[in-house]
């Protein structure tokens, strides 16, 4: 890999920082100027109604979207871009390959790649894309795969698991490549309550350990467990944002309290 001449960022430096983002499809903006920081060792949780752009944020967080407006920061280093409006996009590719390799990103719908095993589909990445040793990096994958639960998967097809098996995989998976940040896209909402609870489990442990991790989540009570901060999203702006006793004991906004209601007589 070619090596960055960015200057290593300071322990103060956020981990992922966003400025004023705006995302549209067509007509259609979906995110209206949204700003939100990730310190280096926390986790920001990302709640809302369906439709409210919480997910659309953290795929453009990823580069996995193009956003219209607004900077996105990796460790102080701003994604560059060219063109405007909805004709921008990112000005430079390697960039993009290379501030992504410290992004992993745990999808709904686990993504595992059905033609390798558990332990191909945790190695695959970091060997093939990091160009890692891999038996150095097949003794990491089980160990990762033993945190999770799962080290007895190792030479299992994905179809052969449950849904919390399978997501628990998925974030193996993205540890195995190391990441500055962790992001998780709604990780437990494919999965009944009883498999939503393994990877819960799961998800409080990295917690523990000070990761950097944003988290969009529908379980409300996840998000007031591991959060250090949490925003609260509404048509694509910030309607009320802070520690989650704060947002979850006394919200302030009339459509949070709404929000919290609905989603706590689920």
């Amino acid at each position: 890999m070619s090596q960055s001449t960015h200057p290593a960022p300071a322990a103060t430096t956020p981990v992922i920082e966003i400025r004023d983002l705006h995302k549209a499809y067509g007509q259609l903006e979906v995110i209206k100027g949204v700003s939100l920081t990730a310190p280096r060792g926390h986790v920001i949780s990302l709640i809302g109604s369906s439709g409210s752009g919480k997910s659309t944020l953290l795929r453009c967080c990823n580069l996995l979207e193009d956003s219209q407006k607004g900077d996105i920061l990796f460790e102080d280093e701003a994604v560059r871009w060219q063109g405007t409006g909805l004709a921008r996009v990112p000005a430079d590719r390697a960039q993009v390959t290379r501030l992504r390799t410290n992004l992993s990103m745990v999808f709904q719908q686990f993504n595992l790649w059905s033609h390798l095993t558990i332990l191909q589909n945790v190695m695959e990445a970091p060997v093939h894309v990091l160009k890692r040793d891999p038996k150095q990096v097949e003794a990491r994958a089980r160990a990762l795969l033993d945190k999770v639960g799962i080290v007895d998967k190792c030479d299992a097809w994905p179809g052969q698991l449950s849904g919390g098996q399978q997501q628990r995989a998925a974030i193996a998976r993205a540890l195995c490549m190391e990441p500055k940040a962790l992001l998780l896209d709604e990780p437990t909402s494919a999965l009944d309550p009883e498999l939503q609870q393994e990877v819960v489990r799961v998800i409080k442990d990295l917690a523990s350990e000070h990761r950097t991790m944003l988290l969009v989540t529908h379980d409300m009570r996840l998000a007031a467990d591991v959060s250090d901060h949490v925003i609260f999203l509404h048509q694509g702006r910030i309607e009320e944002e802070g520690p989650p006793a704060q947002l979850f004991g006394a919200p302030r906004s009339d459509r949070l309290r709404q929000f919290l209601s609905a989603t706590m007589a689920d």
